[in-house]
């Protein structure tokens, strides 16, 4: 029989375990103790440190690795010389023949096949080859949502220390929401992105805080990763060029290797005016990472490279006094290229201009882009006066829509 002393026990007890809050009750999972390997598209079959890093992080010499060209149009042939390529640099790769234009096969069976899941297991990598992202998800993703065995293999590989690499397409599904059927850049900018349409759901391997997307200096997808971002609530994205990578370590530590850099964008303080028509964005925080560069994205630190570690530039030494414009900021480079000229000038801003085009019907619709040195503002040169190249740390950005017919006329009266 229970005393009165033990039911009080008993009854403290339960009023304890009810004021728990449930997730604390429920383990989070563990962090993956692999590595990801985010190439900006267009990797070339000499850019050895990528290449080699692969192999490296998969295990060294003779590592398994599987191949993913799900995304390809034509998979067996591309699959084929990505295995090639990686057995060059001395791993023993195998292609996975799940995709969706694989023909001959049913890619919801193969996703579903337990002795490829288990092959898939055994790698001590995984490359997803670049094409239509969409057409990874298709292939590995369940109708439900749920994540195939195949897939789930994969982050097997992940979990227990190995690499998930992916070139393009295979960068854009790294984190957890990915551009699906996007409109041109200048089109993102105007029209916004819609669930289900532009923008869907990647596969996370990144987390959920950070956006990534690829093909960046080149195409001068810098601006429509902000839409995106935006959109989905991301404070921070990372954006990187062809035929480079980045190396993101268990520890959240991103390394820029191969041969260009990439773009942080920072949203944290970012805000926007509802009442303005068209798009726009105040107080967001723009940084080129160059090559050999690392960045934690845990404390938000960053650390030059070698080339740059004593190269630290200081305003007062700046020589240049002369303004800073871009015609066409969305162009091949030319947003980085406007920072580095900012960031050795004396001035303290620079305008870059992205309209619609002389084909558009529309040409007089534009976006006006300032870059801002505040005191936060940091740039590195490499100490290499042959092969000069610039770290740039804290621009501010902000985005404002352009009547360009408009100002034109106002000049003329």
């Amino acid at each position: 029989m229970r005393t009165p002393g033990t039911m009080l026990k008993h009854l403290i007890g339960a009023v304890l375990m009810l004021a728990v809050p449930l997730d604390a009750a429920v383990a989070a999972p563990a962090a993956p103790k692999g590595s990801l390997v985010i190439i900006g598209g267009g990797l070339r079959g000499d850019n050895a440190d990528v290449w080699q890093r692969i192999v490296a992080l998969a295990g060294g010499q003779g590592a398994r690795i599987a191949v993913l060209p799900s995304a390809a149009a034509d998979p067996q042939r591309v699959g084929d010389i990505i295995v090639a390529r990686l057995n060059g640099y001395g791993a023993a790769a195998f292609m996975v023949p799940l995709a969706v234009r694989l023909a001959g096969s049913d890619f919801r069976q193969v996703a579903e096949d337990g002795e490829l899941a288990a092959a898939v297991r055994g790698a001590g990598g995984v490359f997803f080859s670049g094409g239509d992202q969409s057409r990874i998800t298709r292939a590995l993703v369940r109708e439900d949502g749920s994540r195939s065995a195949v897939l789930e293999a994969v982050w097997d590989v992940y979990r227990n220390g190995g690499v998930v690499a992916g070139d393009s397409a295979g960068a854009a599904i790294m984190s957890s929401t990915m551009f699906y059927s996007p409109n041109s850049v200048f089109g993102t900018l105007r029209a916004g992105v819609n669930d289900g349409r532009e923008i869907a759901p990647g596969l996370g391997f990144i987390g959920d805080d950070v956006f990534v997307d690829q093909h960046l200096l080149v195409r001068g997808r810098f601006a429509r990763m902000i839409p995106a971002m935006l959109k989905k609530g991301y404070k921070f994205g990372l954006g990187i060029d062809e035929n480079t990578a980045m190396v993101v370590d268990s520890r959240r530590n991103v390394e820029i290797v191969g041969h260009k850099g990439a773009l942080l964008i920072d949203l944290s303080r970012a805000t926007t005016d509802a009442a303005s028509a068209g798009f726009n964005v105040s107080n967001a925080v723009i940084s080129y990472l160059d090559r050999g560069d690392r960045y934690d994205l845990a404390s938000h630190t960053f650390t030059p490279s070698e080339a740059k570690a004593g190269g630290r530039l200081r305003a007062e030494h700046a020589l240049l006094h002369q303004p800073v414009f871009s015609p066409d900021i969305l162009g091949r480079n030319a947003v980085v290229e406007l920072m580095e000229s900012l960031i050795v000038n004396r001035r303290v801003e620079a305008i870059g201009i992205a309209t619609s085009g002389p084909q558009s019907l529309l040409p007089e619709l534009g976006f006006q882009f300032t870059f801002s040195k505040t005191r936060d503002s940091v740039g590195y040169a490499s100490a290499s006066a042959a092969a000069q190249s610039y770290s740039i740390l804290n621009v501010r950005l902000d985005i404002r829509p352009l009547d360009i017919g408009q100002s034109l006329t106002t000049q003329k009266n």
